[in-house]
């Protein structure tokens, strides 16, 4: 039987960008790094694990084909003027749906990335 998600990984084509931007653009702090840094694994608070990783080269970011992660947020309105100050490409600003809100973004790699808050129940 599936137990959970283990991780969710995205190709990097500059793994140190990508580190940047994770770490000091989205603020996610490094776990662990393997692979003289090629791999490279953020743990979240409430569970999950992302990792960013240039080890795979027949993969290429997109923000359109194949699946996107979402970061479950607390302050959606004040992470999304955050990353306009920092000049971060959004792919779609804050919009309401019955249960959340949400706004999706590329990082530095091009990869799609939905920020999500659930509305107080």
């Amino acid at each position: 039987m599936y137990k959970k998600v283990a991780f969710t990984v995205y190709p990097a084509l500059d793994i140190q960008r990508a580190r940047n931007f994770y770490e000091e653009t989205l603020g996610l702090k490094v776990t662990q790094e393997y692979q003289d840094g090629r791999w490279i694994e953020f743990d979240l608070e409430g569970g999950g694990c992302f990792a960013m990783s240039d080890m795979m080269p027949q993969f290429k970011p997109s923000a359109n084909d194949g699946g996107t992660i979402a970061f479950e947020v607390d302050d959606l309105d004040s992470l999304v003027n955050t990353l306009k100050e920092k000049n971060v490409e959004f792919i779609m600003d804050t919009m309401e749906s019955p249960v959340c809100r949400l706004a999706s973004i590329k990082d530095s790699e091009g990869n799609g990335v939905i920020l999500h808050q659930v509305h107080p129940k």
